[in-house]
């Protein structure tokens, strides 16, 4: 059985990591200041538009989910003539149109396949699933790897899509936004009032960072630190802590909203890889894509990983 994965562009992964397991990237558009890009993780594409300066704009981006006869297109040429089952894993359905656009797609899809899977080596049915992430960013990417990590165990395909759904529910994000003034500016932008503007002032007038961490994209505030790198240290502690204790995926996503070379510069990143070589966890380092670095703000950070129920402050 043939298994092919897409993720949308909101997804964080290292390229490298994408390219070697043949994952499919749904794109996003986003526009600022009059220039256009497709993200669809192209690194070229990615540093043109971190070198530009245009992301200290990006709350003012107008961003754009690829519409249904766009995924449509994109399944029929790309996914049903090279696999039998293929998941599409999507942004949280609560902040884009893409899980829904994808869905109406994919049954259209099913409808209409069978007569591009004409050659003699594809008689066998094919079938699709599209998943809400329920999540963001790193947590996207902490699904997409796990999902490649099943697909390799050759599980059957119903207990495959049980296992992937499933695993969602096991999924703690981290948030660190580096600026609350574009975090709000943006929010207002999208309609969203969450965040305030007292809440803005404080943490630049104070030089407050907050942490979000939670299940889903729905984090909460758990940490408020002096400092950005204080707020990161923190982070980091509570990784390192939990994946001591023992995780339910062998990866953890980080994501850093800066150019490419400044990513190994993160502070408390050693002490992180250490705990991950030591306790048999791969470290999914990578640059926020244009669509999520767009949506929480340049510099910031954000973490994924799979554990059984805890608190942030267990270990932070």
């Amino acid at each position: 059985m043939r298994v092919g994965l897409i993720v949308d562009s909101a997804c964080d992964l290292p390229y490298a990591f994408i390219k070697q397991h043949g994952i499919f990237i749904l794109p996003v558009t986003a526009r600022i200041d009059g220039q256009t890009f497709v993200d669809d993780h192209d690194p070229v594409t990615t540093r043109t538009f971190y070198q530009s300066g245009l992301l200290e704009k990006g709350h003012e981006a107008e961003t754009e989910a690829f519409s249904v006869q766009q995924i449509y297109d994109l399944f029929m040429q790309e996914i049903i003539t090279q696999y039998d089952l293929a998941f599409c894993e999507t942004v949280t359905r609560t902040r884009s149109m893409i899980y829904q656009n994808a869905t109406d797609a994919m049954q259209r899809v099913l409808a209409d396949y069978r007569s591009s899977r004409a050659e003699p080596d594809q008689n066998e049915l094919f079938t699709m699933r599209v998943i809400d992430s329920r999540s963001i960013f790193a947590g996207q990417g902490l699904l997409a790897a796990h999902t490649v990590h099943l697909i390799k165990q050759s599980i059957g395909k119903n207990a495959l899509r049980q296992r992937v759904e499933s695993f969602t529910d096991s999924m703690y994000n981290v948030v660190i936004p580096r600026d609350l003034y574009y975090v709000r500016a943006r929010a207002r932008r999208r309609g969203d009032k969450s965040v305030s503007g007292v809440v803005a002032f404080l943490g630049k007038a104070l030089n407050i960072t907050p942490v979000l961490w939670g299940q889903g994209a729905e984090g909460q505030p758990v940490a408020k630190v002096r400092s950005f790198e204080g707020a990161v240290e923190k982070v980091i502690d509570y990784a390192v802590g939990r994946i001591k204790d023992g995780l339910l995926s062998p990866y953890v996503s980080l994501s850093y909203g800066v150019e490419e070379d400044e990513l190994e510069q993160l502070p408390g990143l050693d002490r992180l890889k250490r705990a991950c070589e030591e306790n048999g966890i791969e470290l999914l380092l990578s640059q926020m894509g244009i669509t999520s670095s767009i949506y929480v703000g340049p510099g910031s950070v954000c973490l994924a990983l799979a554990a059984e129920p805890h608190d942030f402050s267990d270990y932070a």
